[in-house]
């Protein structure tokens, strides 16, 4: 079985299934069907389905060119039947794995695919989990559903790994293609097998010992993320205590040349990642009866930081004589990241929700972000607003805003990205 699948995959003959066509299951269904294979991706969104299939992405890194030819030569499909899946050779689930309230994770998405999968697989599947999640969910979870109602033996009926997405929305430079893939199997085959599957479309993969092992290597890779940004955070309140420019240390700090990597504070953490893997993993060792501390500090001091915010913007306000009630307060920026249409998570929805109930009349200008709507509020990006401001704060810092104009119209500034890095005036105000 082993070696007729890997025939199928080195000849591009192998028929390849994308379940959840999101940030990372469509550009990964667009590279696979790049390299040659007949792809389909499976969505339960009858909108995204309905959009790739008439070639029009709704991913920033998937251009409608390129999503288009592939489409129209027959290379790449979208359906919302999951019955397709005893047509296909290969799986690969890339479904949302979200966060309760109570920082417990939510396998619903997980579960729900994999009890369809496994309605439908067959013989010969490989299957290919690269939803973030915690150690062992592989193995302890997606293993029993997909054997629930079946006699297959994973490792030499079917091939089950683990492989963790590693998609940075917006970044030129690196993409699905050039970012090396790490995978591990639940037996050594279903490591040769993933790591032959990936090969035939990215450049770089890196196998290893087991499924738990690539888990690990995820939350390990935005842990180190989420506590190092912590650390930027608390040195940025103390520094603001203590009236030290706290970019001006992390850019000294960062000419020696070992033994250390700047990270930047900021107004919160926002995306996909940062903000919610690492809690996979503390909630993974309390089973284990380990208490994950730096975890536990670094959420909680990154979690002050849109508050900390609020209080910058009320200070400087009081400054020029003024309050948050009444004042109006024009937030530049709510995408989480840079040049990108991505909200989730980002600090500038708990900024806005702050101020609202401070009283503040809250505008916004995003050119990626037309609408926004969370927590009862609707808004829509008003460019227009900007001059009326009292106060204006950079929340994220697009390549696109006209900073040098802005600080010509604008009576004050809260500057949280170290967008207008340089400028020296009574009027700005840094994190």
């Amino acid at each position: 079985m082993q070696k007729i699948l890997e025939d199928r995959i080195r000849q591009r003959k192998a028929r390849v299934g994308v379940v959840g066509l999101g940030y990372v299951g469509l550009p990964l269904a667009v590279e696979f069907a790049n390299a040659g294979f007949q792809v389909t991706g499976i969505d339960l969104s009858e909108s995204k389905v309905a959009r790739v299939n008439a070639g029009h992405s709704y991913i920033a890194d998937v251009p409608n060119e390129i999503l288009g030819d592939l489409v129209e030569s027959g290379r790449l499909q979208a359906t919302n039947d999951f019955g397709v899946i005893s047509e296909l050779d290969t799986v690969n689930i890339c479904v949302p794995t979200p966060l309760r309230k109570t920082k417990d994770p939510d396998m619903s998405y997980i579960i729900s695919a994999c009890q369809e999968i496994a309605r439908y697989f067959h013989p010969g599947t490989l299957v290919i989990l690269e939803s973030t999640t915690y150690p062992g969910t592989t193995a302890e979870l997606v293993l029993p559903i997909l054997l629930e109602n079946s006699e297959l033996e994973v490792g030499k009926d079917f091939f089950l790994c683990f492989s963790p997405e590693r998609v940075d929305p917006g970044n030129s430079k690196y993409h699905t293609a050039n970012i090396p893939k790490v995978v591990g199997g639940c037996t050594p085959q279903c490591t040769e097998v993933g790591a032959l599957f990936y090969r035939q479309a990215l450049e770089t993969v890196v196998p290893v010992s087991s499924t738990q092992v690539a888990e690990m290597v995820k939350l390990l890779e935005n842990t180190f993320r989420m506590i190092n940004i912590g650390l930027a955070n608390e040195i940025a309140m103390m520094c603001g205590r203590m009236d030290i420019d706290v970019w001006e240390v992390i850019e000294a700090a960062a000419t020696k040349p070992f033994g250390f990597m700047p990270f930047y504070p900021g107004p919160g953490l926002g995306g996909h990642c940062i903000p919610i893997d690492p809690f996979y993993l503390s909630w993974k060792t309390k089973q284990a009866g380990i208490e994950a501390r730096f975890i536990e500090l670094a959420g909680h001091i990154n979690g002050q930081m849109p508050m900390f915010v609020v209080e910058k913007v009320q200070t400087a306000l009081n400054s020029h004589s003024k309050a948050v009630k009444g004042s109006r307060i024009h937030i530049l920026g709510v995408a989480y990241k840079k040049d990108i249409d991505d909200v989730r998570e980002s600090p500038a929805l708990d900024i806005i929700h702050i101020l609202e109930r401070r009283g503040a009349k809250v505008s916004y200008s995003d050119p990626h972000v037309p609408h926004l709507q969370f927590d009862g509020l609707e808004l829509c990006s008003n460019e227009a607003a900007l001059a009326k401001a009292d106060c204006v704060v950079i929340v994220t810092d697009h390549s696109g805003f006209d900073y040098k104009a802005l600080t010509e119209k604008v009576p004050l500034i809260v500057d949280t990205r170290n967008a207008l890095k340089g400028l020296i005036s009574d009027r700005l105000v840094r994190l």
